[in-house]
């Protein structure tokens, strides 16, 4: 039997489901994709389908309102900078990634070269006594 694994952003739950998966009044839901807090897809039918993720952000979105008392825009400029140090710490762990990688080309061929210009060591003759 063959598993299937679904990406994190597959739109999956209908309105109704979405809310009630955050605990969330529908028409709350709509409110949040009109001042754009969440972006779910939309089916051919134009029916709105909320990924995991976007159940993951709507959670966070709760978390900031009724445990912090942050208010709307607020949530906005953290979500919005969360985001951007999400996707700059990214960045920095791919450079690092490349900067790894030449360091270890750059010493290979520094040690290529000193091997190239390293004269053979004379052997000495044993000690008499």
């Amino acid at each position: 039997m063959a598993s299937k694994t679904r990406s994190r952003d597959e739109p999956l739950y209908v309105i109704s489901v979405a809310a009630k998966l955050v605990n969330l009044h529908p028409q709350t839901l709509r409110h949040y994709e009109r001042i754009g807090l969440v972006t779910p897809a939309r089916s051919e039918g134009n029916v709105r389908l909320y990924s995991d993720q976007d159940i993951e952000r709507l959670r966070k979105i709760v978390r900031l309102t009724d445990d912090l008392g942050v208010n709307l825009a607020g949530v906005e400029v953290i979500l919005n900078m969360t985001e951007q140090i999400e996707e700059m710490q990214a960045r920095m762990e791919a450079m690092e990634a490349e900067f790894r990688a030449e360091i270890e080309r750059l010493r290979r061929r520094s040690s290529r070269r000193l091997e190239d210009v390293t004269p053979p060591r004379p052997r000495l003759p044993a000690a008499r006594r």
